[in-house]
């Protein structure tokens, strides 16, 4: 049996429990069922309303783990670890802005970055030189940054993506697309767990 949503929020580091707690908010289910998931390096589906916090739910497995990460050995860093996709360009940069609240609250020192049609060249050239922690992009993107020939560099410590609206992928050719290029990224990490969320 998965363990209890009540014993995961225990587990959690203690200042994702303060920022809970600070909300009045505990973990809801779904919330826990992700976390769960994760811990056990399953793929999770996860179909929610609108404001069930279902991009918390997606995200919270890999903010703990980017806070549990030691330092990078190297001097450029890490490649991305957690790579998010969706079907809209807008969503990305809302999800980004999301995110970011929660990080800069509690203090969890993760970068987070778009990449997208709209994203000026130098900062495009800069996160292939000095990934993002977290990346949120579309399909087309992911696709160009897969037929680089610093792919395997840029993707090598990938962990997570997390596929956003699937109901709006599965039954076009982007997601046709996104299908050809998560085979790819899964013969460069081979590791990588998903996720995936939906309306």
């Amino acid at each position: 049996t998965e363990p209890s949503p009540e014993s995961l929020f225990a587990a959690l580091p203690e200042r994702f429990t303060a920022w809970f707690a600070a909300r009045g908010w505990s973990l809801r289910p779904h919330q826990a069922a992700m976390l769960a998931k994760a811990a056990a390096g399953r793929p999770a589906l996860l179909i929610a309303p609108t404001g069930a916090g279902k991009t918390l739910a997606g995200f919270l497995p890999t903010l703990t783990a980017l806070h549990a990460r030691p330092p990078a050995n190297r001097p450029e860093g890490r490649g991305i670890h957690t790579l998010y996709v969706s079907p809209l360009k807008a969503l990305a940069v809302d999800i980004a802005r999301n995110l970011e609240a929660p990080v800069a609250e509690m203090g969890l020192g993760i970068s987070i970055e778009t990449r997208t049609g709209d994203t000026p060249v130098h900062k495009r050239q800069r996160q292939k030189l000095k990934p993002p922690d977290i990346l949120l992009t579309t399909p087309e993107q992911v696709a160009l940054l897969l037929s680089a020939k610093d792919a395997p560099r840029f993707f090598a410590d990938l962990e997570m993506v997390v596929l956003d609206e699937l109901h709006a992928l599965v039954t076009s050719k982007r997601g046709d697309l996104l299908a050809l290029g998560l085979a790819r990224l899964r013969t460069l990490a081979p590791n990588l767990r998903t996720i995936g969320l939906s309306a």
